[in-house]
């Protein structure tokens, strides 16, 4: 069957070959594609995969040969399965395949913060340790990360795991989900509403998907609620934070300061409310980036189309 990827690039920038997609079809990879180029090039397929190239209802109806979907991600709202399911075309997603690697990345940016790393780094290059008198010195407070408390809003695959490495630090978790969900083993924990975490945390890091719902939830007035020296921590969805507002309440000190690994609109444009920020840590969307990572979600994508083939379609998230 002809195979087509829309936007190969970020998943394989040369470093973890389509080996085995190209064993069970044939394949044609684009690193990326446009919305004018998406008809021409997927015209003839009898699939697609896609990560963040959008099929609209549009796209799939001209598409008349198409037979199966496969997004590369675990996120599916580039697709639109309602058209999709009309056309029984089913769509898969990868799911599970990032939650090391992002949690691994909410520390990271934790750590950043809490040992201002970046900081003391640039300083001692910038040659402010050799004119010390002391045999050290730091220019910004050193947090321990013992003894606080972490609100995980959203208690999926990555938050949990997210919640391991907390309590691994030493820190107490407060979880909420909306959903009802088993406590994990460890202590200190507790479920507690959306508003508590908010108010009691001293980290929150956001691991929930972006509905129609939480759009923008993390606002003005749910920021207004943080303690002054709590951290904000947001590699689920950029849009799930009011840009502006969460400028606002760095520049005015609301919070003590915040870290993203993904904004509203991608790549971040020069315009953007928080570039300016003051206190704000934001890396360019790669919390899922690890090849270890890529290589699970190719693996999982590889064996998506596999069962289809065979007719025993796995991951499936349009309901066919």
């Amino acid at each position: 069957m002809k195979t087509v990827i829309l936007d190969g690039y970020t998943l394989n920038p040369g470093d973890n070959p389509w080996t085995g997609l190209e064993e069970l079809c044939e394949i044609t990879v684009y690193d990326r594609t446009k919305p004018e180029q998406i008809r021409e090039r997927a015209t003839g397929a009898d699939i697609i995969l896609t990560n963040k190239t959008v099929l609209d209802a549009d796209i799939i109806n001209g598409l008349p040969k198409l037979k199966f979907i496969s997004v590369l991600a675990t996120g599916y709202n580039v697709v639109d399965l309602d058209a999709a399911a009309a056309r029984n075309i089913p769509v898969s997603n990868v799911p599970g395949y990032s939650p090391p690697s992002v949690a691994q990345h909410v520390f990271a940016l934790l750590l950043n913060h809490a040992n201002r790393v970046a900081t003391h780094d640039q300083a001692v290059k910038n040659g402010q340790w050799a004119q010390q008198e002391d045999f050290c010195f730091w220019n910004a407070p050193l947090v321990e990360l013992a003894g606080k408390k972490m609100g995980i809003v959203g208690f999926g695959d990555i938050g949990k795991k997210v919640g391991v490495i907390a309590n691994s630090f030493g820190m107490e978790v407060l979880a909420y989900a909306p959903r009802p969900k088993p406590e994990p083993e460890y202590t200190p924990f507790s479920f507690v509403s959306l508003e508590e975490i908010f108010s009691a945390a001293d980290v929150i890091s956001l691991h929930c998907p972006l509905t129609a719902e939480n759009e923008n939830f993390v606002n003005k007035k749910l920021l207004s609620t943080m303690k002054a020296n709590a951290y904000l921590i947001n590699t689920a969805r950029g849009p799930l934070i009011n840009e502006a507002d969460l400028a606002q309440a760095l520049t005015k000190g609301v919070i003590v300061g915040a870290a993203l690994d993904v904004v509203e609109e991608e790549p971040m444009l020069p315009g953007n409310p928080l570039s300016g920020a003051p206190n704000l840590t934001i890396t360019p969307h790669i919390a899922w980036a690890t090849l270890e990572a890529r290589s699970r979600l190719t693996n999982t994508t590889v064996e998506n189309v596999r069962s289809f083939l065979k007719g025993k379609t796995i991951n499936v998230v349009n309901g066919l």
